[in-house]
């Protein structure tokens, strides 16, 4: 790594930090149900929305009423996407291409990708979704899923600070306020930024030109920004284009690469520093965001080194450098490849510049890895505090019998209950991703789709699950997975990872709620300060480690060793 990349890696974490405070201040602001500086502008929309839902949103809800409507409201939207994409070709506007009915597996897939926020895509956008699937079928969930994601994470936080609370927040009320004052406000400037660095946002039909060779080239248009903006912010992931952040419509410039990146952590970040402020510990808060600071510096850091250290063939082959250029992007260089790879799989977005299908072994292990974290690493929005209150939860009972006393976090004593809820969420992660991996390595079916064998085709089933559980949707690129059985089993995969794992983390924090607050005694184990850093981060990769570990050593481990034996497949 040069000098030039670690002044734009102090740049990027200079600025985060920076946002992070304003940013979470308004946010609490915005679900406490405050005054902010666009209430005059949305609060008329607010009350009419809540008119015509005819919900109060002033009613407390129990952790089961709550979750219960949030699976109403993802259940309604995932049929109204499989609809409408499947009916597209008999919508005679905003589809200029003529684009025609998706089949019903892959239909099924994307309706479920983008309620789960995960946007796993086994098509390619240009060449399958009209206008009018893009924008309203595809961007308008981009919002909900995010939503839904910072509601369940804001109902946890509740569930911690609340005192004896029956309810832990209103559903209804934390949906609506997330989209109107966060999300909906942030993108249409955001938006407009990009459009400034090259971005189209059009509804023109498709372009044919003639190539310098002399050859047709059809150009495909779109209205691109909007649909950008909320993906990058609300950590979705899934692209206009087929080559998503690597099409230079989806990301122009430099800047744009940069302000894409920096508005995946944003969000996640600050909802870690309103954990803090709300538990009236700005310590802690800040304690939880350098455990996932040291996570994705570490991993960036092997990232990056194994892709400037390529391929040691090269260098036998006589070349000059061995850094691995295959799948990057040529306008952005390895560094920016790498930290766009590591901060789209630590949050779990899922958009990429540069094909991890393309990275060498150990560096494509990386992205791997921060998923099978559960994406806690600053994580997706909503999702990466919810996911990353496992381990803490953990960490605080792991704490608690090391000293010999009842484990406690924010005065609340973590007792069975809490425990079996937050390891319920752990065991539905793993079995949903070994299960299905072990399931994908034996058929037929799945093997078919694969662009390589080995231990890279193994990386390619085992990155492909896991993406889709973790609600990351990025892929290793050499698979196919548009047939009906990768299509029928990531969408359980993606269901298992999105609302298997909410349920019971509502269901901790309906009971944490409900506890009282103790003082902090002798035996209280802090968790502010560097110790519970360690004991966090050290969680986090124990179970990792223990869960994963043999699944890693069959793919990108295996495949490492064969580069350097010199081995290949065919």
């Amino acid at each position: 790594m040069s000098a030039r990349d670690f002044v734009q890696l102090g740049l990027f974490v200079l600025i985060l930090v920076g946002i992070t405070p304003p940013l979470a201040i308004y946010m609490e602001k915005v679900f406490d149900g405050a005054r902010t500086f666009l209430t005059p502008i949305f609060g008329p929309i607010e009350r009419v929305i809540y008119a015509l839902l005819r919900v109060d949103p002033d009613e407390d809800q129990p952790w089961a009423r709550y979750a219960v409507q949030m699976l109403v409201f993802s259940a309604v939207s995932l049929a109204f996407t499989y609809e409408l994409i499947r009916l597209q070709h008999h919508i005679p506007f905003l589809n200029p291409a003529g684009m025609g009915r998706v089949t019903p597996h892959l239909a099924f897939n994307t309706a479920v990708s983008f309620t789960t926020n995960t946007n796993w895509q086994s098509y390619g956008g240009e060449s399958t979704m009209s206008y009018l699937s893009q924008m309203v079928a595809l961007t308008l969930h981009n919002f909900f899923s995010a939503a839904v994601g910072m509601a369940v994470a804001v109902a946890l936080i509740r569930g911690v600070a609340r005192k004896q609370s029956k309810g832990i927040g209103n559903f209804w009320a934390d949906l609506v306020r997330c989209n109107l004052y966060i999300l909906l406000p942030i993108c249409l400037v955001f938006a407009l930024v990009l459009l400034s660095q090259g971005m189209i946002q059009n509804f023109s039909p498709y372009t044919d030109v003639l190539t310098l060779e002399g050859a047709k080239q059809t150009i495909a248009q779109g209205p691109v920004a909007s649909q950008v903006a909320i993906k990058m912010l609300g950590t979705n992931g899934g692209g206009f284009f087929n080559a998503n952040a690597a099409h230079p419509f989806e990301n122009p410039t430099p800047l744009s690469n940069f302000l894409q990146m920096l508005s995946i952590f944003a969000i996640p970040s600050a909802l870690v520093y309103m954990l803090g402020r709300k538990l009236k510990n700005l310590r802690h808060g800040w304690a939880v965001w350098s455990a996932m600071f040291l996570l994705f510096a570490a991993g960036l850091l092997v990232c990056a080194h194994y892709e400037y250290q390529g391929n040691p063939a090269y260098l036998h082959a006589g070349a000059n450098s061995a850094a691995n250029w295959e799948g990057k992007e040529a306008r952005f260089g390895i560094f920016n490849s790498a930290l766009f790879a590591t901060i789209t799989t630590d949050a779990s977005c899922g958009a990429v510049n540069a094909m991890h299908d393309s990275f060498t072994p150990l560096g494509g292990l990386v992205p791997l890895a921060n998923i099978l974290t559960g994406e806690v690493i600053f994580g997706g929005v909503g999702s990466g505090l919810y996911g990353m209150m496992i381990y803490i939860i953990l960490a605080v009972f792991i704490a608690g019998l090391m000293v010999g006393r009842t484990p406690e976090y924010a005065g609340k004593k973590i007792e069975g209950r809490e425990v079996k809820f937050v390891t319920l969420a752990l065991i539905v992660a793993a079995f949903s991703i070994l299960g299905f991996s072990a399931w994908g390595a034996l058929d037929a079916r799945a093997i078919a789709g694969l662009g390589n064998p080995g231990g890279h085709g193994f990386s390619e089933i085992f990155y492909a699950y896991a993406s889709g559980t973790g609600n990351n949707g990025s892929a290793f690129a050499g698979l196919n997975a548009n047939t009906p059985f990768w299509n029928l089993t990531l969408a359980f995969a993606m269901f298992a990872g999105r609302f298997l794992m909410m349920i019971p983390l509502l269901a901790a924090a309906g009971s944490l709620a409900q506890k009282k607050v103790h003082p902090a005694g002798e035996g209280t184990f802090p968790v502010d300060g560097p110790l519970f850093v360690a004991l966090l981060v050290g969680t986090i990769i124990l179970v990792g480690a223990l869960t994963f570990f043999p699944a890693l050593s069959l793919g990108p481990i295996a495949e490492h060793f064969d580069m350097l034996q010199g081995h290949w497949f065919k």
